[in-house]
């Protein structure tokens, strides 16, 4: 059994429920009046309820649907709207790095118009803004394209005027209204909840709304029935079919009794259009956001007052304050992080991955648990035929055969276990039909009698006179087809059914049963006088050959899926609304330890607290509802685990939204892929896999930078500090400081096309804003070392040690403060050795060269004067080399130390 342990303390809980709390318990109660409603509908007789819809067998007039029309609406469900462009635009800028930006932007223009800090900051706040507007609008615009669909229309059945006969005809789904008289065939999406009227051999795929994969038979219907007994749950009446739903076989006829958000599918959809909550990703940013912010409202203060004291020159001082802002602000991380997340897009486009909102692919990679629905995710979402047993439970080629023939001659629409027969001997060509059988009659299947016959002629010896004999091969529910059995075959002979042998073959369904197998009986009778019709009473004193024992396969690549996501940290826990017995099988299949399987019905009972601690232990829950998915999502998540969840019905919207990444397919239902983050257009764990490790790669470099940038900052700021005590001048202009942020932080850039080591991506990374501040401390001060160091050469060796030789000593500390923070990328990006265990990418390294050339350019161009740079002598440069060295030795012996004291370094 999987065991999940809390990555981070519990916290206490808050005085009042949260806005996503309410939001659940909006959704759970809409759906629970709704499910009521629909319940109290089943109980009724039908011709009460098409009274009480006003309407009748033969439909609504045509002025009437239109007058309903305009009353109740279009029929369809809330969908969530894309916002407008320009406020997607306001958003892509709504973050607390661009604010200071900004403000500071502010400031210098307000000092100094002429400033180019100004266009240096607003080419920064310009270019991250459009790039992730420009990167999110695209990939919305991509899922967008995803809804447009063909059309779809429906049956519906009115009348010109009130004396007029009835006409049936298509309308397009979204007229239909209350009190609509809806025809049903195979293949019919099902456009409003309906109660039915009439039915004929009815089966619902009902996957959408409670994940299971087989249809449910619906009960054969006449106008005079009289309603079922009532249930608490409308998915389950047997009178009743939902929208989102389908039809696989059989006819119908039924009155609408509900549209658009007043549907059972309507009230989930109604509940989930709004805000978002906060992801993991979003909780991250924003804590590392204000941790760096903190900080710059602290050193800002103490710098601008120890040069306005120390220098007498107060506006001069603050010029130098507002630039040691600058330098401080990790002002790149909004664009690094939105270049990161677009080229992670673009990556997974390429892997047929839509990314319709960038947050979910960093929250793709610190993902440690998926929840995920089997059915075509695990399973290949068809049903096969599994087993041909005997009446002792062994494979036997005679019930295969004889389940054939009952499935290739039956005249009527063949369901999907026929088909999966049909499939099973075409592929391994274990039967041939001959000129042996000709096809005589058949009693059609129906949901009363739960089994279908049909009578073949077949050729026979008698003696040396050959004879056409009759043979009923009867295929159905074992209860049914064993109620008429009187006899068995037993290794070719045939003996009677006694009671210990029907107790015997009862006990070998029920053992497939619990396999997670469906499971029908295959008998025969050969007819004591052939005649040309047969009828229901003659299905009688079969003989029992066998069982036929059918399963939605688990995918090939299932399992090696599943270990990929296992060797990447990620847990697997599979959330259904199949029966438990399928999904342990399918479970156990694919390689997943089942260990106790947790029923949804189970969950209710349980507080908040005791959900978590169960959700940590399961690994299987089934028969689980729309909103018991979304709170054991967030009883995950409550532990401290990033969750994904992988779903494609109307069950699985709300858990989509709540969880921290939700991802879904381009052939789920509309709901559902609106409420993803991630739409894969193969439902594939292989794709999946594939996107966690980019996510991780994203994670990574996004990561880098902020260590560099910050680490880097806080050395320099820490170097200001110590010079500007004791220093009678700046120890460099603010000019120099915003280059040397300006050219630095253009190297950065080719940060997301880096690659990471292999062995950080084998782990789920999450945002730490404490981690992140104690790399900060510790690796910052390193540089301020080699500072310090240059302020000591320039100072003694150089004799810059006076006003007037102050460009002599800034332009060295320029350079080497500069090379240094360049260096340290290299240092940074990597647990291992830098340029002898691990190289970066050709992008990054060509930036850095491009970096170290206009650092040492600078001094000796034409720009210099105007930034107040002096050319350094060719003697510095000795001095540069063995700083910069003397640096890398001592960065990689912290670096060292710091991985074996804490386990981590990116």
């Amino acid at each position: 059994m999987t065991m999940l342990t809390p990555r981070t303390p519990a916290k206490l809980a808050p005085p009042g429920p949260s806005r996503r709390e309410r939001k659940a318990a909006e959704l759970q109660a809409r759906t629970r009046l709704t499910g009521e409603r629909l319940a109290g509908i089943s109980a009724r007789p039908a011709v009460q309820v098409l009274q009480e819809v006003d309407t009748s067998p033969a439909g609504l007039t045509h002025a009437e649907a239109s007058l309903r029309l305009e009353r109740h609406g279009p029929n369809t469900v809330a969908h969530e709207r894309a916002p407008r462009w320009y406020l997607q635009l306001a958003k892509a800028y709504w973050n607390p790095f661009i604010a200071v930006l900004v403000f500071l932007a502010a400031v210098m223009y307000w000092q100094d118009p002429a400033d180019p800090g100004v266009v240096i900051l607003s080419v920064m706040v310009g270019i991250s803004g459009l790039l992730r507007f420009w990167q999110e609008f695209r990939s919305g615009r991509a899922a967008d394209a995803l809804k447009k669909l063909v059309t779809t229309t429906c049956a519906v059945q009115r009348r010109a005027g009130s004396g007029s006969a009835p006409t049936t005809f298509e309308v397009p789904m979204d007229q239909v209204v209350p009190g609509d008289v809806v025809k049903l065939a195979a293949g019919d999406l099902i456009p409003a909840d309906l109660r039915i009227v009439t039915a004929k051999d009815l089966g619902v795929s009902q996957a959408a709304l409670s994940g299971e994969s087989l249809p449910v038979a619906k009960a054969d219907t006449r106008v005079q029935d009289l309603g079922q007994q009532e249930t608490t749950d409308p998915v389950e009446a047997d009178n009743l079919v939902l929208m989102g739903t389908s039809v696989t076989s059989g006819t119908a006829t039924g009155v609408a009794v509900a549209t658009g958000a007043d549907t059972y599918f309507g009230s989930m959809a109604d509940s989930l259009v709004g805000e978002r909550p906060q992801t993991n990703f979003d909780t991250g940013v924003r804590k590392v956001s204000f941790l760096l912010i903190r900080f710059m409202l602290v050193m800002v203060p103490v710098v601008f007052m120890i040069n306005g004291f120390t220098k007498g020159d107060w506006d001069e001082a603050f010029l130098f304050g507002i630039a040691v802002a600058v330098g401080l602000t990790p002002e790149m991380l909004p664009m690094v992080v939105s270049a990161n997340l677009a080229r992670g897009a673009v990556a997974m486009s390429r892997r047929k991955v839509v990314v319709k909102r960038l947050g979910a692919i960093q929250n793709l990679g610190a993902m440690d648990v998926l929840c995920t629905d089997k059915t075509g995710t695990l399973t290949e979402d068809r049903i096969v035929l599994d087993r041909h047993l005997d009446v002792h439970g062994n494979e036997d080629g005679e019930v295969l055969e004889y389940g054939y023939l009952n499935a290739r001659f039956q005249t009527g629409l063949k369901n999907l276990m026929d088909q999966a027969v049909i499939d099973r001997v075409d592929e391994a060509e274990e039967v041939v039909v001959d000129a042996r059988f000709s096809m005589v009659d058949e009693i059609p299947f129906d949901f009363a009698r739960r089994r279908m016959s049909v009578v073949l002629a077949r050729n026979a010896l008698v003696g040396d006179v050959a004879q056409r004999e009759h043979i009923m091969i009867t295929k159905g529910a074992v209860e049914e087809v064993l109620d008429l059995c009187t006899h068995l075959t037993d290794r070719g002979e045939r003996v009677e059914l006694t009671e210990q042998l029907r107790w015997h073959v009862t006990r070998i369904a029920e053992d497939n049963n619990r396999q997670g197998l469906r499971v029908l009986a295959v008998a025969t009778r050969t007819m004591d006088t052939p005649r040309e019709t047969y009828t229901v009473a003659d299905e009688d004193g079969l003989t029992l050959v066998g069982f036929l024992a059918f399963l939605d396969p688990p995918k090939a690549d299932a399992a090696r899926a599943l270990t990929g996501l296992a060797d990447k940290g990620i847990t697997v826990k599979v959330v259904t609304g199949d029966n438990d017995l399928v999904a342990a099988r399918v479970c156990a299949d694919v390689g997943i330890d089942v260990g106790q399987v947790v029923l949804g019905p189970e969950t209710d009972a349980l507080d908040d607290t005791e959900l978590r601690a169960l959700a940590a232990r399961t690994t299987v829950f089934a028969k689980v509802n729309p909103v018991q998915k979304a709170r054991i999502v967030r009883a995950l998540q409550a532990d401290g685990h990033t969750v994904g969840f992988l779903g494609d019905g109307i069950n699985d919207a709300a858990a989509l939204r709540d969880a921290d990444v939700g991802i879904s397919v381009d052939t789920a239902v509309d709901i559902a892929r609106e409420s993803a983050d991630i739409i894969l257009l193969e439902k594939d764990l292989t794709v999946l896999e594939q996107g966690v490790v980019q996510g991780r790669t994203t994670f990574g470099n996004t990561i880098k930078y902020i260590k560099m940038t910050a680490s880097s900052n806080f050395g320099n700021v820490f170097s200001v500090l110590v010079a500007s005590a004791f220093i009678p001048f700046q120890p460099m202009l603010a000019i120099m400081l915003l280059v040397q942020n300006l050219v630095y932080d253009i190297s950065q850039l080719a940060t997301p096309w880096d690659r990471m080591d292999e062995e950080y991506l084998r782990r789920p990374r999450n945002w730490d804003a404490k981690g992140i501040g104690r790399f900060m401390v510790t690796i910052g001060p390193v540089s301020s070392i080699f500072d310090i160091s240059m302020f000591l050469i320039m100072w003694h060796v150089f004799a810059a040690n006076s006003e007037a030789s102050q460009s002599l000593f800034q332009s060295g500390w320029f350079i080497e403060g500069l090379l240094s923070q360049t260096l340290i990328v290299h240092m940074i990006r990597t647990r291992k050795i830098p340029f002898i265990q691990s190289r970066a990418s050709w992008p990054v390294m060509a930036m850095t060269v491009l970096a170290v050339l206009t650092g040492l350019w600078l001094p000796f161009s034409p720009l210099a004067p105007s930034l107040g740079f002096v050319a350094l002598p060719a003697s510095y440069f000795p001095w540069l080399i063995g700083v910069l060295l003397a640096y890398c030795t001592l960065t990689q012996l912290v670096k060292t130390w710091y991985i074996r004291r804490f386990d981590t370094w990116l």
